[in-house]
């Protein structure tokens, strides 16, 4: 078959589509989020989203349907790592999602130190079920604070020359934000990683941790946070705060939710309302929300 050639340029652009479907078939929160951001840093927001992802799946069910067994995944999931760091170094893939990110992780300064941790904490899925304190702190950095961490090298470096290094103030505020996440997911999704993944990440069930602890501490996490979010470049910093405050109200259901086995979630009126106050310039709710 013969054609025109298209260039690098089309590739690229294919590969930016291919992680933004990602986001768009995967999380409408995070995708809304993400429309607040600036174009500068949006499409390399996606890109490493899309990543994350992608890589989430491989061990959370997705490839044991397909019928792979625990070792063909972890084969699948060192692949799918050794190829994003091949990419980074060449500045190919021939993985559209890899690319993407790959384009990300050169120009923003996204390196090993902190893909190898991602990829570690998703590799604990495949071989550890309860955690206590220090083994979830661990899992929490690799698979939320660092992909904060991400984030951050994107909302300072997109678009620079050479990247920097953010203040330590901000990668304070980017990993503490990560970890209220992933410790609000941990929560809404309890009794579904419980039942279906026999998976217990804030040891409730051994009676290691406590709900009123793990919402105190995502309170806390939030609050300082919100403290540094203001200081983000003005084209990323609608975006954090909408993340955050829609997070923030989660928090706050989750309190009065108690220990309910539904999944809590924020309605979509109230997510606007948060994404318009967020898009008017209003800094980050420091306290606990309302709504």
């Amino acid at each position: 078959m013969s054609h025109e050639p298209t260039g690098l340029a089309v590739y690229d652009k294919t590969a930016e589509d291919a992680a933004a479907a990602v986001i768009s078939s995967y999380s409408t929160s995070f995708g809304l989020a993400t429309r607040l951001l600036g174009p500068r840093p949006r499409p390399h927001v996606r890109n490493v989203y899309a990543l994350v992802r992608i890589a989430d799946e491989i061990v959370d069910g997705p490839a044991t349907a397909a019928g792979l067994d625990s070792v063909a995944v972890a084969a699948v999931l060192d692949e799918l790592e050794t190829e994003a760091i091949a990419a980074i170094e060449r500045g190919f893939s021939s993985n559209l999602v890899v690319h993407a990110f790959a384009r990300t992780a050169r120009e923003c300064g996204i390196g090993e130190a902190l893909i190898e941790p991602f990829f570690r904490s998703m590799r604990t899925d495949l071989l550890t079920t309860r955690h206590d304190g220090a083994s979830h702190d661990d899992y929490v950095y690799g698979s939320a604070e660092v992909v904060g961490l991400m984030c951050l090298q994107v909302f300072v470096n997109a678009g620079a020359r050479h990247p920097t290094v953010p203040d330590a103030d901000l990668v304070d505020g980017a990993r503490r934000l990560g970890a209220a996440f992933q410790d609000v997911n941990f929560l809404r999704d309890q009794h579904h990683d419980e039942d279906a993944l026999g998976r217990d990440y804030l040891g409730l069930a051994s009676g290691g941790a406590t709900r009123a602890h793990v919402l105190d501490r995502i309170d806390a996490d939030l609050a300082a946070a919100a403290a540094v979010i203001p200081r983000l470049p003005a084209d990323s910093r609608r975006a954090v705060t909408a993340a955050h405050d829609l997070f923030a109200s989660l928090s706050t259901r989750l309190r009065r939710e108690s220990a309910s086995t539904a999944r809590v979630r924020v309605p979509d009126p109230v997510k606007a309302a948060l994404a318009a106050r967020a898009w008017l310039g209003f800094a980050p709710r420091s306290g606990a929300p309302r709504a």
